[in-house]
């Protein structure tokens, strides 16, 4: 379904809920759970401060391999929920492999503009970048990922100016993953999330990935669930439309058996997306 074909709010609403069927107050109390186990049995340097605020923390997980690759993970919520306490979890099985793992925070809407988190994101990159060393890892050695909004996050982080804006390598980026993300913005505003996300028409051209040139050389990879709704397939696709016209390698897949919710099963010990983040660091 072609984001650009849902005429009403109720169209919209209905197309972008994920939710529909889930017990949602009990999905969270699972992550929750999960990831203060994930917390009690890894290695944890916790609330790792990226920036001045008290939201640009990340929780960083060792790995096993001194000076190893290191992985930032973006976590979902529509931009205006949850936190990074929710999703250490994901670090299981990188860690498993060898992979430090950094579990972001970051601010939410509507206590920030929508573009502060965007910019949240690219700084917790760009630390990473100039002070992985101190935490034992490669920074030279640096791959994203993100679900939902965070998928989001991710295809933005692609069309950052390293060089330009930061001083930075152009390819610091190894590989991106993109799971269930959100890459044309054009629905929200005439959406339920609109009152939180006080999206402007500007905020939907400069954070809108598909309207914005990649300017990374990383591997990408974008996943979509094949029980999600399906405007979730379609964001997908016309994003991969939009990085493969640019000439960037990316590979797209439809998972089939997989939710919005349950897709984040795949970063368990030996999962799909352990083994697609371990291949951007060979």
């Amino acid at each position: 379904m072609s984001v650009r074909h849902l005429a009403t709010r109720e169209e919209i609403d209905r197309a972008y809920d994920p939710m529909r069927g889930r017990d949602g107050e009990a999905l969270i109390a699972d992550w929750r759970s999960r990831s203060a186990r994930s917390r009690e049995r890894l290695r944890l340097i916790p609330d790792v401060a990226y920036g001045p605020t008290l939201a640009e923390r990340m929780d960083v997980f060792p790995g096993s391999e001194p000076g190893g690759p290191v992985h930032l993970f973006l976590h979902g919520g529509y931009w205006r929920a949850l936190s990074h306490d929710e999703f250490g979890f994901v670090a299981d099985g990188l860690v498993a492999a060898g992979i430090s793992v950094a579990v972001v925070n970051y601010a939410l809407c509507p206590e920030v503009r929508f573009g502060e988190i965007v910019r949240q994101s690219r700084a917790a990159v760009a630390w990473m970048h100039r002070h992985g060393a101190s935490l034992g890892v490669d920074p030279g050695r640096l791959s994203v990922s993100g679900h939902s909004a965070g998928g989001h996050l991710c295809a933005m982080l692609l069309a950052t100016r390293w060089e330009e804006e930061y001083g930075l390598p152009r390819d610091l980026i190894r590989g991106a993953l993109s799971i269930s993300g959100l890459y044309d913005l054009a629905p929200f505003p005439r959406s339920w999330l609109q009152p939180k996300l006080r999206l402007t028409d500007r905020d939907v051209i400069d954070y809108s990935p598909v309207r914005q040139p990649c300017r990374s050389p990383a591997r990408v990879k974008l996943v979509a669930g094949g029980e999600e709704p399906e405007a979730f397939a379609g964001q997908m696709a016309a994003q991969a439309a939009h990085l493969r016209g640019q000439g960037c390698a990316v590979d797209s897949a439809l998972l089939p058996g997989d939710d919005h919710f349950s897709i984040l099963d795949h970063y368990r010990p030996g999962g799909r997306f352990v083994d697609e983040i371990v291949a951007f660091h060979r």
